[in-house]
């Protein structure tokens, strides 16, 4: 079964530009203060294995354009946070589909212009979600200029190192999700060559996001004949950087303080205490000196594959277990407090209150009669109560009904045995699933739980079908963010084509970016339909934060301007309940 889709990417563009194959492993950056997203003023020197190269050219003039100006009557620019060497970045506003982006602008004729092109078209053909997509690449007017995701929730990893370095579980993850990222980009013959702390962003989930995969060298004219190399050096320093808040070189840089001159690489763990043991000698693993590492015994790591196995032979760091607050001192009652009777405490002066006394016994005739009278009843109400009781329990074992002569009754149950209604779960986030590195359709998976009927995800279509090949494609899917751990008991869902026909499988899983396959996960439910909506019932509630869907079988339908005709399905909403 072959994988086929037009481009995931509007390009007016069709010049036949190759893909930009990274040719190498960056050298570290030192001493730059900007991203593509974040004003430079300057290109400064690099340190590290020295493979980064950058071409000398002539100073090109930036093109002068202002906020309000708008590119194919659509993308309106709004403020521009980087002017330098021929080229501006801008944040700007998609009219069409009113979301921010980010653009990256240049002459037609600049010397890195189809470079640029060329590295934008490879960088969203990736499509993986660990990337900030590329939404646009276009040559007009020209001008050539590139669209990309906007991020308002997220946080660039400079913003966090100026706080404080992170904790051992949060350098773990940062280090696991980049290593991982760039693994499947190199994978693919895309190299980054400019992984600085302003190309990371954490998301309000926790997830990380890498931004100018093959774009921001390009835009610099920066090349590297080691490309994996130079982008695992990059990782090495960028959880140098997190563990300890300092620049792995001698030059400060991104508002980091360099190491000491002459004094060489420090382990992390000697520049400051509790630092994690595994992850210290990890960083000095990945940032390998021409073959020399300070690491103890271990090997040093060359290729993002090396680390990410390298990672993956560590025990796993788990989060810190959240801090115990003690209950409220427990309060005792007047009467323990010993106070019954006394003076009260208060402001003003303190009043005595009087203790009753008893009343007194009865006496007389009345009083004996009036003492027989309430035994009576009391004896009377106890035995009329032991009958009641011994009824109910007589009746109970035998299943609940009640004989008066001929006719016999069944109690119904009282409100408490009614089984609960089921309570809607609310989605916080959501990402696609591609563990072969290649996602479908990565930039639209919010528009499954935005609540539009109109909005829709869908996949690439697949030559074979209903049921995929799983050498060719295991399945597609989406993990689902509730929040919180919650029960999953059932799951509706709006699919796009009806036809013979579509097959949904839940999971329970451990994060947005599963550490395990689907067969390590552990399953809530699956159904088939030929219609265009799915129900999933578990057996038994499946407590769970992330809830994998996974589609393995798809029906037939026609092409359209996404992809070509084919076995294909979208998904227009998704809503769990627990």
């Amino acid at each position: 079964m072959a994988e086929r889709s037009t481009a995931a990417v509007d390009v007016a563009d069709n010049s036949g530009d190759t893909p930009l194959t990274a040719k190498a492993d960056q050298a570290t950056t030192d001493g730059v203060t900007e991203s593509i997203d974040t004003a430079d003023t300057a290109e400064q020197s690099t340190n590290g294995t020295g493979g980064e190269r950058k071409a000398a050219e002539p100073s090109i003039a930036t093109p002068e354009l202002h906020s309000g100006h708008k590119l194919a009557r659509r993308y309106r620019l709004e403020e521009c946070v980087t002017r330098l060497d021929g080229f501006s970045s801008w944040r700007a506003v998609d009219e069409k589909l009113r979301r921010a982006v980010g653009v990256h602008l240049l002459p037609a004729d600049h010397a890195r212009a189809r470079s640029v092109l060329a590295a934008a078209r490879s960088s969203a053909l990736l499509g993986d979600p660990r990337f900030v997509q590329v939404l646009d690449a276009v040559e007009e007017n020209d001008l050539v200029y590139v669209v990309h995701e906007w991020l308002p929730d997220a946080t660039e990893l400079t913003a966090l190192l100026a706080l404080g370095p992170l904790e051992a579980h949060d350098a773990y993850q940062m280090v696991t999700q980049v290593s991982q990222a760039m693994a499947a980009a190199h994978r693919e013959g895309l190299a980054h060559l400019r992984l600085t702390p302003s190309a990371v962003l954490r998301t309000s989930t926790g997830q990380y996001r890498i931004r100018g995969l093959a774009v921001a060298a390009a835009l610099r004219g920066i090349t590297s004949d080691t490309p994996q190399r130079t982008d695992t050096e990059a990782i090495g320093a960028l959880l140098y950087a997190v563990l300890t808040q300092r620049w792995p070189y001698e030059s400060d840089a991104y508002g980091l303080h360099g190491l000491p001159k002459g004094v060489g690489l420090i382990a992390p763990d000697q520049v400051r205490a509790g630092v994690h043991r595994g992850l210290s000698e990890l960083a000095m693993r990945a940032l390998v000196n021409d073959g020399a590492t300070a690491s103890r015994q271990e090997p040093p790591c060359t290729t993002p594959d090396e680390l990410v196995k390298a990672i993956g032979e560590m025990p796993r760091i788990k989060p810190p277990e959240p801090a115990f607050t003690a209950p409220p001192e427990y309060q005792r009652t007047t009467y323990q407090q010993g106070t019954y009777g006394r003076p009260t405490t208060g402001p003003g002066p303190s009043t005595p209150q009087a203790v009753v006394p008893p009343p007194p016994p009865l006496q007389g005739r009345t009083g004996k009669a009036l003492k027989w009278a309430v035994s009576a009843l009391l004896i009377a109400a106890l035995g009329l109560g032991s009958w009641q009781l011994a009824d109910a329990l007589l009746q109970r074992d035998k299943g609940g009904s009640n004989e008066t002569g001929n006719t016999r009754t069944t109690d119904s149950g009282d409100d408490g045995d009614k089984p609960k209604a089921p309570l809607p779960l609310t989605i916080q986030g959501a990402q696609e699933y591609a563990p072969d590195g290649s996602p479908q359709n990565a930039a639209d998976v919010r528009n499954t739980y935005d609540g539009s009927a109109s909005s829709f995800w869908r996949t690439k279509s697949f030559y074979d079908g209903p049921d995929l090949v799983p050498s060719v494609k295991a399945g597609v899917g989406i993990v689902y963010d509730l929040g919180s751990s919650k029960n999953i008991s059932t799951a509706s869902i709006l699919l796009r084509y009806g036809g013979d026909h579509t097959t949904i499988t839940l999971y329970a899983t451990d994060s947005l970016t599963p550490s395990t396959g689907v067969k390590g996960m552990k399953k809530i439910a699956t159904s088939q339909t030929s219609g265009k909506k799915i129900d999933l019932k578990a057996s038994s509630p499946v407590a769970s934060r992330y809830v994998l869907l996974w589609m393995t079988a798809m029906p037939e339908a026609a092409g359209d301007g996404y992809s070509d005709p084919g076995h294909k399905q979208g998904i227009t909403d998704v809503k769990f309940t627990g």
